[in-house]
């Protein structure tokens, strides 16, 4: 036992200090020894050499299984360290990532289109508007709309069905005027859309008029016709 306390106090080699103050200095310790890591490491190993130890020094190790770096604690027991080279095939971790990532993109066009048939330029107030549209691509239904000169709605306003590629519609005639047009437009987007050229709502030439495009009325309230 004696022998065995000797040996390791003269195993243990002081490397040069940290710091040069006496009472504040690290001291790098270094011990070799066929000892097992785990066995220096075990509570007591270093008791034979505590008076040399002191709390937070730093200890070299080359045991027989492993190279480590020791923390020195409270009565010569030490830290389990840092390994840092062993005699036995270090862990290898191995990491790899295989990701795959694709997009698959098939585009095609889709054409819609709405195309007017042509409006009178003058019509008679009294009749009615005929509206036909050929409708092309996917688009179910339309709304049709009559605007006025400024671009203001003027009722009533018509959602029309397509049937085998076209839109019917009728609409009333609006008072005397001029500037109006028709707008048919896809009723899921309006972008989708045509309008005709501007036209006029004439007075009816049958009636007569006075200066004022008023009618002549008879005593009985009925109008007075040309013949």
């Amino acid at each position: 036992m004696r022998r065995r306390q000797e040996t390791l106090v003269h195993a243990l080699r002081r490397l040069r200090p940290h710091s040069a103050a006496a009472e504040q200095r690290l001291t790098l310790w270094l011990y070799r020894s066929p000892d097992l890591k785990a066995e220096v490491a075990a509570a007591g190993y270093f008791n034979p050499a505590s008076n040399r130890l002191r709390v937070g020094d730093l200890m070299l190790l080359q045991s027989g299984d492993a190279m480590a770096m020791l923390s020195v604690r409270s009565n010569a027991a030490t830290g389990p360290g840092v390994t840092l080279d062993g005699a036995v095939t270090p862990i290898a971790i191995t990491r790899a990532i295989a990701q795959s990532f694709g997009i698959t993109q098939v585009a095609s066009a889709v054409v819609r289109a709405i195309v007017l048939a042509p409006v009178m330029a003058g019509i008679v107030v009294g009749t009615s508007i005929p509206v036909e549209a050929k409708v092309h691509g996917p688009v179910s239904q339309v709304v049709v709309t009559l605007r006025d000169s400024a671009g203001r709605v003027v009722p009533p306003v018509q959602t029309v069905n397509v049937e085998q590629g076209y839109a019917l519609a009728t609409l009333p005639t609006p008072p005397v005027g001029t500037g109006y047009r028709i707008r048919v437009e896809d009723t899921l987007d309006g972008a989708v859309s045509a309008t005709s050229p501007a036209f006029t709502i004439l007075p009816d030439l049958r009636l007569v008029l006075t200066e004022g495009a008023e009618r002549l009325a008879i005593e009985e309230g009925g109008t007075l016709l040309q013949e």
